[in-house]
C-alpha cells in the first residue's frame, strides 16, 4: 500500500522514546514507516529521481510499506544503527557503506520537509566547544572551560580555578576486556594531569556549586523543564536514586533557548544546566538528540504528545 503524507521514522530496533511517539501517531491514524539505515539493502529499497524543475521523486519500501517520497510530511531522525556490510572484506564494505550513505542518507536529508532533527544539523550541533560558544553568545551563564592538549595549560587552568572538572567531548564506546563502560563527568586535581594530556584534546571546566540539575527538553515551541535531585556530580550515574519535578524557567532562559535552536537550525533539544546553589541556571551542554521519555512519567509532562503533534503537523 501507498501511505498519504507518512511520517518516516528512522531507528534502530531497539528504541523505546520512538516506540512511544509512533504509538501516539498510530492512535491519531497517522501514517508512519518506520525503518532503520542498516536494513539496506536486506529489507529496504530505494529509488529516487532529481529532474528540473522538480523536487526529489521515488519511492521507498519496506516490508510493510510503499512510501511516496514527496508525499513525507517530516522525518523523525531518532538513532539509526549506521550501515552494516559485515559480509564484505574491509576495503568492499567501506566503499560499499559510504556508496549508501551518500546515497541513502543523501536521499532522505533532500525531502523537502519537517526534519526533527535533520540529520546535518545534529552534527553541527554536536560539538562541544560550538555548543558553548553559541551558549554564550545567546545568553546563558556559562563555565569557564579549557580545551588543550597542552599539559601545562591543563594544570594552570586546574590550579587557578579548582575545583575543575573534566569531561569527555563526546561520549564514544568505550569497552574495557569487552566489557561496556562510561567515562563519567569527574573532578580532577591539579597533579592528576600527567604528559599523557598531550595525546588528544580534553575539556576542564570550572565545577558549579549546585544543589540540582535540570533538563530542559524544547519541541517545536514548546518548553519541558524537569529538575533532577541527584546526590551524584554526573546525575546520569545512578537513576535509581533521582527525584523529578516539573518547573519553571527563570526569566530570560526561554528565549535563549529558542536562539540557541534557531542558530543551529534545530527543532527540537535536550539542554542540561546546572542548578547553581545561587539558584542560577548554568549551561552545560546541548544534547540536539537526546533522550526524555523517562521523565515523562514522573512529571506528567506530555512530551510523547508535542512530539506527535510536531511530527503530525509537519511541513512540505
Amino acid at each position: 500500500m501507498t501511505d498519504y503524507r507518512p511520517v518516516l521514522v528512522v531507528t534502530c530496533l531497539d528504541d523505546p522514546t520512538a516506540d512511544l511517539v509512533i504509538t501516539e501517531l498510530n492512535r491519531r491514524r497517522v501514517a508512519v514507516a518506520r525503518f532503520d539505515t542498516a536494513d539496506l539493502p536486506a529489507s529496504l529499497t530505494v529509488t529516487a529521481t532529481v529532474g528540473a524543475g522538480q523536487e526529489i521523486q521515488g519511492t521507498l519500501s519496506t516490508p510493510t510499506r510503499t512510501v511516496t517520497l514527496s508525499a513525507v510530511r517530516s522525518v523523525y531522525w531518532r538513532r539509526p544503527g549506521g550501515y552494516r556490510f559485515d559480509h564484505l572484506d574491509a576495503q568492499d564494505a567501506r566503499f560499499v557503506e559510504a556508496e549508501a550513505r551518500h546515497g541513502l542518507t543523501g536521499t532522505l536529508t533532500s525531502l523537502g520537509c519537517l526534519y526533527v532533527n535533520h540529520p546535518f544539523r545534529v552534527r553541527d550541533a554536536d560539538y562541544k566547544p560550538a555548543q558553548l560558544t553559541v551558549a554564550v553568545g545567546v545568553g546563558f551563564t556559562v563555565p569557564a572551560t579549557l580545551i588543550t592538549n597542552d599539559p601545562d595549560e591543563a594544570r594552570r587552568f586546574a590550579s587557578t580555578n579548582a575545583p575543575v572538572v573534566y569531561k569527555p567531548l563526546r561520549g564514544s564506546a568505550y569497552q574495557v576486556v569487552d566489557v561496556p563502560r562510561t567515562i563519567w563527568v569527574d573532578e580532577v586535581a591539579p597533579e592528576s594531569l600527567d604528559e599523557g594530556i598531550a595525546g588528544t584534546m580534553h575539556l576542564l571546566q570550572v565545577k558549579v556549586d549546585k544543589h540540582a540539575d535540570i533538563r530542559v527538553t524544547v519541541v517545536g515551541d514548546r518548553v519541558f523543564c524537569v529538575r533532577i535531585n541527584s546526590k551524584h556530580l554526573d546525575w546520569r550515574y545512578d537513576y535509581d536514586t533521582h527525584t523529578y519535578t516539573a518547573v519553571d524557567p527563570p526569566p530570560g532562559i526561554e528565549p535563549a533557548l529558542h536562539a540557541y535552536l534557531e542558530h543551529f537550525g534545530l527543532t527540537v533539544g535536550c539542554f542540561d544546566f546546572a542548578l547553581a546553589t545561587s539558584g542560577e541556571w548554568v549551561f552545560l551542554e546541548c544534547n540536539p538528540n537526546g533522550q526524555w521519555a523517562w521523565m515523562e512519567t514522573p512529571t506528567g509532562l506530555p512530551m510523547t504528545a508535542a512530539f506527535a503533534d510536531l511530527l503530525e503537523r509537519g511541513h512540505r
